[in-house]
């Protein structure tokens, strides 16, 4: 059974917008941004809210303008959490979207990532997406994983990692609380000789902070920022 993810804090309600398109990719809706000829992507996996978040789409374009064609696929199928519906079901729609399925759906993404000539593919998710992102990283499917405030982890699931990843997290996060990412951290660490890892804990921010800030907040901007070029710094290391 899936287990609880945070729903708390939903983005804005604005039109999401961005320089790039929105088009059939791998059988899914697409957020599609960046040079179309690169052989370097990177495949972004968004939260229960959704791939049509405004900050998302900001987040794919400064991907993008490092060089990278990028990819927002709609794992949801039109269905984000509608947290404000006093009719919403927590329970059904975590049933209705198993990160289990979420996984399978980005592999036929990164195979059609790979048909059309590209050579490495680097995945980050946030929240149910970072969930996606550890099972992709137990697979030769990406090359590189960052992980921003996910959802439950277990430690079997980072056992099976295979790929450098970073987890970025919370320092206030009930659904992946900084000491469980720290012993994440430490398994992780164990496996220091077959690939690289880190784990970094974000001071006085909660669970979202990446995706879901208020771009009216200068410190709110400012420490999704540092996140942002964290992942930035970690893809320009391994996808390539």
């Amino acid at each position: 059974m899936s287990t609880p993810h945070c729903f708390e804090n939903p983005p804005s309600k604005s039109t999401a917008c961005g320089a790039g398109s929105v088009q059939e990719f791998g059988g899914l809706t697409t957020y599609v941004t960046g040079p179309p000829d690169s052989n370097l992507a990177i495949l972004l996996i968004h939260d229960a809210f959704g791939f049509e978040t405004p900050n998302l789409r900001k987040l794919a374009d400064k991907v993008a303008a490092a060089g990278y064609f990028v990819v927002v696929p709609d794992f949801l199928y039109g269905d984000p959490a509608d947290v404000g519906n006093p009719k919403f079901d927590r329970e059904a729609w975590l049933k209705a979207h198993d990160t289990e399925k979420g996984s399978e759906d980005a592999k036929q993404v990164i195979a059609a990532l790979k048909s059309k000539g590209v050579s490495a593919v680097g995945a980050a998710g946030f929240c149910w997406g970072g969930m996606v992102v550890v099972n992709l990283a137990s697979t030769d499917d990406i090359q590189v994983a960052v992980v921003l405030h996910p959802g439950p982890l277990t430690e079997d699931k980072i056992k099976e990692v295979k790929v450098p990843i970073a987890i970025l997290g919370a320092e206030i996060d009930q659904y992946s609380p900084p000491e469980q990412l720290k012993q994440l951290g430490e398994i992780l660490s164990t496996k220091s000789e077959q690939l690289d890892s880190f784990v970094k804990i974000f001071p006085g921010v909660a669970h979202g902070w990446t995706v879901r800030y208020n771009v009216e907040d200068e410190s709110a901007v400012k420490i999704a920022e540092e996140a942002h070029e964290d992942m930035l710094n970690w893809f320009s290391k391994y996808v390539k």
